[in-house]
């Protein structure tokens, strides 16, 4: 089930282009279980990669998903740094106090936990210092710099980048006990007058034209995984088939499906991706609704191909295959991100306002 690991994935690009992918893509299977090595091919990547809205959009979304179709951790890896580079390029634009690239491996840590607070408050110098607490900061400890959500003094959050080589900088190794995602714990960090800077005006990284595409982003991670589960299928399909053992109706139907809700997806995908580079920002109306849809979509994908796979290999690769077990868990956790119910309550709000195309 290993043969295809390097195998891009195909959103809009003619397969001809998707072959310039092929060699880092190689880099990232050697590096695989590495995060080291993983930190510094995402640096590489962010110095070229695309950025969301610029017209490659859809270039981007295939990069995140082909990344993560080799491994998904390797995606989990990837995507925060190329959201933190995109951001920070956004602010700059803005004629924020930024650095336009940042230096080192940065990710961006905006989760909010019961019992933690972090704040932001100016000093007697004038300059905002951060105190407290944030969770779920994947890599805190092997990363130079983060943009991170802080509360400000009316209560508001407002983002800020911060070095977390800093003294003031204290990282938890959580008691990860999770097959999946081993090697990127999430643990909390804490804040001790660690100096930040502003990324943008109060609010503006809520109000940005890319927030909404950050998490189409990490939807395309989703469905890199996705893929790759798809591709082991097949290819234990045809294993099977070469060793006498052709695959009933039932396998054929499940394979069928798998192919039928990728190729739906990543169409919906390329289309979320031209209006994005058209202009569809997040004050654009319905904009919120089809991040929604988009993450929601391919969420509902992505379990569904994994409840289709699974019930066919049964446990044997689960139990002895590696490379299949790391993914099927890996994928498990990584798709727990999406809200699931919670941010379909909020499409349907939406609905019932109008904000729909039907």
């Amino acid at each position: 089930m290993s043969d295809t690991e390097a195998q891009p994935v195909r959103i809009s690009s003619e397969p001809v282009q998707l072959q310039a992918l092929e060699p880092m893509l190689e880099k990232v299977r050697a590096a695989v279980g590495d995060v080291p090595a993983l930190l510094a091919i995402a640096k590489e990547i962010g110095l070229t990669a695309p950025k969301p809205g610029e017209g490659n959009t859809a270039k981007l979304w295939e990069l995140l998903a082909s990344v993560a179709a080799v491994d998904v951790a390797a995606g989990r890896v990837l995507e925060p740094h190329l959201d933190a580079v995109a951001i920070l390029a956004q602010a700059d634009d803005a004629q924020a106090a930024v650095p336009a690239t940042p230096e080192g491996a940065w990710g961006v840590f905006a989760a909010e936990g019961p019992g933690l607070k972090l704040e932001a408050k100016r000093d007697h110098a004038g300059s905002y210092v951060l105190n407290g607490s944030k969770p779920w900061c994947s890599l805190a400890s092997q990363l130079d710099g983060a943009v991170i959500t802080a509360y400000t003094g009316d209560n508001s959050r407002a983002a800020f980048a911060v070095h977390l080589k800093d003294a003031g900088v204290s990282c938890e190794t959580p008691e990860w006990t999770s097959r999946g995602l081993r090697e990127i714990p999430s643990g909390t960090v804490h804040f001790d007058q660690v100096p930040a800077t502003p990324v943008g005006d109060e609010g503006w990284y809520f109000k940005r034209p890319g927030f909404a595409w950050g998490g189409m982003g990490v939807a395309a991670c989703w469905l890199g995984g996705a893929v790759a589960v798809a591709r082991d299928f097949r290819t234990a399909l045809a294993k099977a088939a070469d060793n006498g053992r052709e695959p009933d109706q039932i396998a054929l139907a499940s394979l069928g499906e798998a192919d039928r809700i990728i190729t739906s997806v990543t169409g919906y995908l390329a289309q979320a991706a031209e209006r994005i580079d058209a202009g569809f920002t997040t004050d654009s109306p319905g904009a919120w609704s089809e991040a929604l849809r988009v993450r929601g979509t391919v969420a509902a994908a992505v379990e569904r191909v994994q409840t289709v796979v699974s019930q066919n290999l049964g446990p044997g690769p689960l139990a002895f295959n590696g490379t299949y077990g790391k993914r099927m868990a890996d994928l498990s956790l990584y798709i727990r991100q999406h809200h699931a119910m919670r941010d379909d309550a909020q499409l349907g709000a939406l609905t019932l306002k109008g904000d729909a195309g039907w």
